[in-house]
């Protein structure tokens, strides 16, 4: 299996039985070998990585794990690693399926469907790294970017008010469990506010079978309705002026719900061990390693799973009032003016752009109402303002758009009126949004352009339908009486959808 993040139109087209489009990646190899020391997992390896080459390091890339250190790599250090290697960046991370994938396939009664594919004898990588496993060590990635990793030992005069435990990314029966052995018969610090995200219900049954929630509660933990919750700001804001600690993919500012907020993200050990202290903990001080029973056979309760309808057209779409029609957008126009609305510097993410938490969230499916929070951390005025100039241009720096793949980060400014975006670099799943809604994607192709723009700066790119039409990858770019070069690297299928103003126009045209 290659998964990889995807905007949610370019999935409803495949579930329509469109094909799935990417450019082709190259492949960055990752040998490992040994094994973790004790209290060491998974997210300590991947925030190694962030660390040492930054989140925009995988940019057109798959990453490929292979090597003997891959015996020492569990199912839930697996998930961890390829869930945060899309904030380094990468398309997607791929495993062999070896003989840990057949013993997890086994424990999910599922010993018939393992296929052995592994990686081959001399295998040919556009890059190519080392890792020993044995000398990764806790590490902790610090606000307010994935990439900001220090390791534990050195943050221990860092407080902590709240500890999560859970979600996407470490949000396996594993990671719980190894949680509940380290706090079980103790209580957390009386400033921390501990909490559990489960990853599933299946994921919730399995531990409270184990017995691993009634541990986490003596504790003192307050387990949460599985989803994502705090990891997108819905609920579980932190307080203000506090520093809250997560085992969360993502610590962009104010995701949290908290403008505010200073979270950092950590492994399972790593907040186990702070909840009980009080400030981050370098949880190799904590005693002898507990041992983790895995039970042969994981709960499954099929009932829990409603069928396809035998009659899809019987099925009733129900909307409620905060669910709007989707909004239509016209062809691309000849020449495409504006002022520059906002210009950005770099690593903005689609959390800057299109806020997460529970006041923006909720109107996910209400463009028009949705659309007034776009940069609304950044300036309160944009959408009002891109609303009386009739649209226009951003300008950013380098890595725009990294993290979630959140398409109203595209989709919300193409209903304010947004029709390009001049930037230093993009990130793959932002570039592709913007495209599927009609938003021309340009990079500058001298990056020093980039400084002599400002805000409200009028923007002329003439001719640009017949330039996108004709293959053209140098625009010409007009700034207030000066000429720049833009860059288009798009493929012919992205020209098209750009000239009919968005994959939905191109679908229906087809």
């Amino acid at each position: 299996m290659l998964a990889m993040g995807s905007g949610g139109i370019e999935v409803a087209m495949a579930m329509a039985g469109e094909p799935y489009y990417l450019n082709t990646p190259t492949v960055w190899g990752v040998r490992v070998a040994g094994g973790f020391q004790p209290y060491v997992s998974g997210k300590d390896l991947i925030l190694t990585l962030l660390g040492k080459y930054s989140a925009k390091s995988g940019i057109g890339k798959v990453m490929e794990f292979h090597g003997p250190g891959l015996a020492n790599l569990d199912m839930a250090a697996r998930a961890t690693i390829a869930n945060m290697s899309v904030d380094m960046g990468f398309t997607a991370c791929v495993f062999p399926s070896d003989n840990i994938t057949k013993a997890y396939l086994r424990q999910l009664g599922r010993a018939g469907d393992f296929k052995e594919i592994l990686t081959g004898t001399a295998p040919d990588y556009d890059e190519l790294i080392e890792l020993k496993l044995d000398e990764i060590e806790p590490m902790v990635a610090c606000p307010s970017n994935p990439d900001n990793v220090k390791p534990a030992r050195e943050l221990g005069d860092v407080p902590v008010h709240q500890v999560i435990i859970g979600s996407s990314c470490n949000g396996d029966f594993r990671d719980y469990m190894i949680a509940a052995k380290m706090v079980e018969g103790k209580l957390r610090h009386p400033q921390v506010s501990f909490e559990i995200n489960p990853g599933s219900r299946e994921t919730l049954d399995n531990v409270m079978a184990a017995g691993g929630i009634r541990t986490l509660i003596e504790s003192g933990a307050r387990v949460h309705e599985p989803g994502c919750l705090g990891c997108i700001g819905m609920g579980q804001a932190p307080a203000s002026g506090t520093n809250s600690l997560r085992t969360f993919p993502r610590n962009f500012k104010g995701r949290s719900g908290t403008l505010d907020d200073s979270v950092y993200l950590c492994s399972p050990e790593t907040a186990a061990a702070s909840a009980l202290t009080g400030k981050i903990t370098d949880p190799r001080t904590s005693g002898k390693y507990p041992k983790i029973v895995f039970p042969k056979e994981y709960l499954h309760n099929t009932k829990w799973f409603l069928q396809p309808s035998s009659d899809p057209d019987s099925v009733e779409i129900v909307k409620g009032p905060n669910i709007k029609e989707f909004p239509v957008f016209g062809g691309l126009s000849d020449t495409i003016t504006g002022e520059v609305l906002l210009k950005v510097g770099d690593d903005i993410s689609t959390d800057i752009i299109m806020p997460a938490g529970n006041r923006v969230l909720p109107f996910r499916s209400n463009i028009p109402a949705i659309s007034d929070f776009v940069f609304d951390m950044l300036d309160k005025d944009f959408a009002k303002r891109a609303r009386e100039k009739g649209g226009g241009v951003i300008v950013g720096g380098e890595n725009y758009g990294q993290g979630s793949s959140r398409e109203h980060a595209a989709l919300a400014p193409r209903y304010l009126g947004v029709t390009a975006k001049l930037v230093k670099s993009i990130a793959r799943i932002h570039k592709a949004n913007l495209i599927n809604f009609g938003i021309v994607p340009l990079t500058f192709k001298n990056p020093a352009d980039y400084d002599a723009i400002e805000q409200g700066a009028v923007i002329a790119i003439p001719g640009i339908r017949k330039l996108i039409a004709d293959g053209a990858e140098e625009i010409p770019v007009e700034i207030g009486g000066k000429k720049i070069v833009a860059l288009l690297d798009v493929s012919d299928r992205h020209r098209k959808i750009l000239l009919a103003g968005g994959i939905l126009n191109m679908t229906k045209e087809k």
